[in-house]
């Protein structure tokens, strides 16, 4: 596996911090938001790293696209660390913050060396995994730096990096999520979500029942600003129940359901006249036939990053 920091990678170090920036900083921000699961988090980490940069005598830097990616990642795992107990005392789930396919539109075509964006449910995977575990899958799975760089990024031993990377691996599933859709399953999950729609809307429970995995997970996050389910529940009876009750999420079926792009993939962005209150990501199953994973955003906080539009 090579260095994805040296593949086709030319010396820019003449380059002025303008051109760095907009030849990075799409690169600079899928790594942060990775980390982060947070759209405006995300942002101002690259913003800071570039801030940083105009500081620094570039011609001392070999590789612009290496450097700026240490920094994020360690501006990253600070602010994650600093954040903890601000999670740990966050009212109910917590989320990642889904973002329209519009926020990284107009992107060069030479940043684009893997597609920047990344599925929900590989966010939302990724919440198991401790900062510095984290930090480790990231640039090795996603963006397959070697594990001499990591080690060199991270202040730790090579060993010690391969250690990270493999408890943080065996805490995740054994399949994981795919980190983007495939444009070949599009028309097939339009299909899924329209009976998805129809179904929930009509309390069908036996349509509801084919919909379902054997093991679905329901996760919504309100952050204490909206009310609504605060456990996640992780038995399919429990699931279904949840979504054909009469009683629970009832106001979803008062909204405006609008197929949306986010993060990649077709979701729903739930409207109340005309302005957005909700958006449900669905997990599909390896086959893409059942539904997975139910990820339900609430938080006001959360939605300012999709579009509608």
């Amino acid at each position: 596996m090579k260095s994805n920091s040296l593949t086709n990678e030319q010396e820019v170090s003449s380059l002025e911090v303008g051109e760095l920036y907009i030849r990075y900083k799409a690169y600079a921000f899928s790594i942060a938001y990775r980390m982060l699961g947070s759209v405006v988090e995300a942002e101002d980490i690259v913003q800071d790293c570039f801030a940083e940069l105009q500081s620094k005598p570039l011609n001392d830097i070999r590789n612009p696209k290496s450097y700026i990616a240490r920094l994020v990642v360690n501006r990253s795992l600070n602010l994650l660390n600093s954040a903890r107990n601000q999670r740990e005392s966050y009212v109910g789930e917590w989320l990642p913050e889904p973002m329209s396919v519009g926020e990284i539109a107009n992107i060069p075509e030479e940043t684009m060396q893997q597609k920047e964006m990344i599925s929900y449910a590989y966010l939302v995977m990724l919440e198991q995994l401790s900062s510095m575990e984290r930090a480790v899958f990231v640039l090795r799975e996603a963006f397959q730096y070697e594990y001499t760089e990591i080690a060199d990024w991270l202040g730790k031993s090579e060993s010690n990096c391969r250690q990270i990377f493999s408890r943080a691996r065996r805490k995740l599933p054994d399949r994981l999520p795919p980190m983007e859709q495939s444009s070949d399953n599009y028309a097939a999950k339009e299909q899924l979500l329209a009976r998805f729609t129809t179904a929930f809307l009509n309390y069908d429970v036996s349509e509801m029942l084919d919909l379902l995995a054997e093991q679905p997970v329901f996760t919504a996050d309100g952050g204490g600003r909206v009310h609504t389910v605060m456990r996640t529940m992780r038995v399919r009876k429990g699931v279904l129940a949840l979504l054909t009750s009469r009683r629970v999420l009832t106001r979803l079926r008062e909204r405006e359901w609008v197929p949306t792009v986010i993060n990649g993939e077709s979701h729903f962005a739930l409207l109340e006249n005309g302005r957005l209150s909700e958006v449900l990501c669905l997990e599909l199953d390896s086959l893409g036939e059942r539904i997975e994973g139910f990820y339900l955003v609430v938080n006001p906080d959360k939605l300012t990053s999709v579009s509608t539009t």
